[in-house]
């Protein structure tokens, strides 16, 4: 086992990974909202990079719920 292993790098702050490269980023954009019928939803982050090419797609704040 490396110190790598033993010691990962941690990130501080709002890290996600990007659906597009699939590597950590500090900056992640919403780009899709998956709804689940047993619990909350899932929100998939992108990079800058990839956000634009991705598009924005339903977030939390753009699902219309039932009065």
């Amino acid at each position: 086992m490396t110190a790598e292993e033993l010691f990962p790098e941690v990130l501080a702050g709002h890290v996600a990974l990007c659906v597009g490269c699939h590597t950590a980023t500090r900056a992640p954009i919403p780009v899709r909202y998956i709804e689940s019928a047993s619990g909350p939803g899932t929100t998939l982050y992108a990079c800058p990079d990839h956000a634009v090419e991705l598009g924005a797609g339903p977030t939390p704040e753009d699902v219309l719920r039932r009065p």
